[in-house]
C-alpha cells in the first residue's frame, strides 16, 4: 500500500510572536480560505496528501505536547496513525521512527514524507509528481526517491540537489549530489546551469528500505527503533519509545541516510517538482499568505496603514488596532501578550530575538 507522513514537528521560532511553543506555526490557521476564513498549514498538508493516498493511509508526525491539537485539527486522521515523538532528535529519527511504525503494520508500505509547513500550488500538480516517485519504486524498489522543487531564483535559503543521468522515467533522474545552502554567486550558477533543484525535504520510499539504509550508515539509530517496535503497540511500546528515543543520535536524514547513499550510483533518485512552493518559515514568507491592501502591503487583522507601504502587519486579536502612519519595509505583529516590531530586512533575526527573549524573560513569551 501507499502511506503519507506528514512531519509536523517543528517550532516556528522564525514566525515569533505568532508561534510558539506551546502552538507552532503548522497548526496556526495562516492560510486563506476561498470564502474569507483560513486554516493551517498542517490542514493544507493533510488535504494535499489526501489526492494521492487514502485517509487511513495518512500518518502524522509531531511532538507529543501537540497531540490534542493535532486532533482536533485532523478530525479525519485515525487514531492509530499519530506518532509522538518523547522529544526532538532531528529527521533522521523522525523519519526513521514514522517508517519502523509504518513497516509494523504494513511490511510492504511504499511511504511517503512531506513536510507540514509547505503552501503548494497547483495540487494537482504536486499530486502528479508524487505519484510518479511513487511509480519510480516499481522500476527501482530500493530507490530513494526525493522531491526537488524546479527553483525560480538563485535561493541561498534552501539546500540543492544535481540532477544525474536519466532514468528512463520522465520527470526522474539519477541524484548527482546534494549540495548545502549556498552563497549567492553559486546559488546563480546553480540556476544558470539548469541542472539544480532547491532540495524540498521530501520523499518517497519503501519503509524497509529507508531502515535497511539507516542499518547501514546509522546502526545505532536502526537498533533503537527495533527495540521501539518489538514492544507490543499500546502503553508498552510507549514506554520504550520515551525511554529510547531521545538517546539516539541527532542527525538530519539528509546526513545520515542521503548524502552516503548518493554514492552508491542510481540509489538516489530526484523527482521534478514544478510548482509554486512557498516554505512557510519567516515573516516575509507568510506574508505571501496574506492580503495586500492595495498599497504594498500585507495585513491580517484590524489593521489601517497610512502612507506606509511593503509592509507586514499582523494581529491575531479582533478587537485590538494596529495602525501605522508613514512606516515602510517593516514587520508588525500584535498578540495578546507581545508586540513586535522589525524590518523586513532583518526578518530573519526573530529566532535571535527570540532567544534573547528567553535569556531575559524565561519562557513566559516563548
Amino acid at each position: 500500500m501507499r502511506h503519507a507522513v506528514i512531519m509536523a514537528g517543528g517550532s516556528g521560532t522564525r514566525l515569533w510572536p505568532l508561534s510558539r511553543a506551546g502552538r507552532p506555526k503548522q497548526l496556526l490557521d495562516v492560510v486563506a480560505d476561498a470564502d474569507g476564513g483560513a486554516h493551517s498549514l498542517l490542514a493544507e498538508a493533510f488535504a494535499r496528501v489526501r489526492t494521492v493516498v487514502p485517509a487511513d493511509c495518512v500518518w502524522v508526525c509531531t511532538a507529543a505536547r501537540y497531540a490534542d491539537q493535532v486532533r482536533a485539527d485532523l478530525p479525519e486522521l485515525s487514531t492509530d496513525r499519530l506518532i509522538l515523538e518523547p522529544v526532538p532528535r532531528d529527521t533522521a529519527n523522525a523519519v526513521g521512527l514514522a517508517a519502523a511504525l509504518v513497516a509494523d503494520v504494513d511490511p510492504d508500505a511504499e511511504l511517503a514524507v512531506v513536510s507540514a509547513d509547505h503552501v503548494i500550488r497547483p495540487v494537482e500538480r504536486f499530486a502528479h509528481t508524487l505519484r510518479t516517485a511513487f511509480d519510480a519504486l516499481a522500476a527501482r524498489p530500493r530507490a530513494l526517491v526525493t522531491l526537488g522543487i524546479t527553483p525560480t531564483s538563485p535561493a541561498t535559503g534552501f539546500g540543492y540537489v544535481r540532477r544525474g543521468a536519466a532514468t528512463g522515467l520522465a520527470g526522474v533522474a539519477e541524484a548527482a549530489a546534494f549540495r548545502e545552502k549556498p552563497d549567492r554567486a553559486t546559488a546563480e550558477g546553480y540556476l544558470a546551469s539548469g541542472e539544480y533543484l532547491w532540495n524540498s525535504g521530501m520523499f518517497v520510499w519503501r519503509a524497509s528500505t529507508v531502515l535497511e539504509a539507516l542499518a547501514q550508515h546509522l546502526p545505532e539509530t536502526a537498533d533503537g527503533l527495533a527495540r521501539i517496535v518489538t514492544a507490543p503497540a499500546g502503553p508498552e511500546r510507549a514506554a520504550v519509545l520515551a525511554a529510547v528515543f531521545p538517546t539516539l543520535p541527532k542527525i538530519s536524514v539528509d546526513y545520515a541516510v542521503l548524502e552516503p547513499a548518493a554514492a552508491e550510483p542510481g540509489r538516489v533518485l530526484v523527482a521534478d517538482l514544478d510548482v509554486d512552493w512557498l516554505d512557510v518559515g519567516s515573516w516575509p514568507a507568510l506574508a505571501s499568505t496574506l492580503e495586500g491592501d492595495g498599497h504594498g502591503n500585507a495585513v491580517r487583522g484590524p489593521v489601517v496603514v497610512l502612507d506606509g507601504s511593503g509592509n507586514i502587519v499582523f494581529s491575531d486579536d479582533p478587537a485590538h488596532l494596529v495602525a501605522l502612519v508613514g512606516v515602510r519595509d517593516s514587520v508588525v505583529v500584535h498578540t495578546a501578550d507581545v508586540t513586535m516590531v522589525c524590518p523586513v530586512a532583518d526578518a530573519e533575526r526573530v529566532k535571535q530575538l527570540l532567544a534573547e527573549v528567553q535569556e531575559r524573560h524565561g519562557s513566559q513569551f516563548a
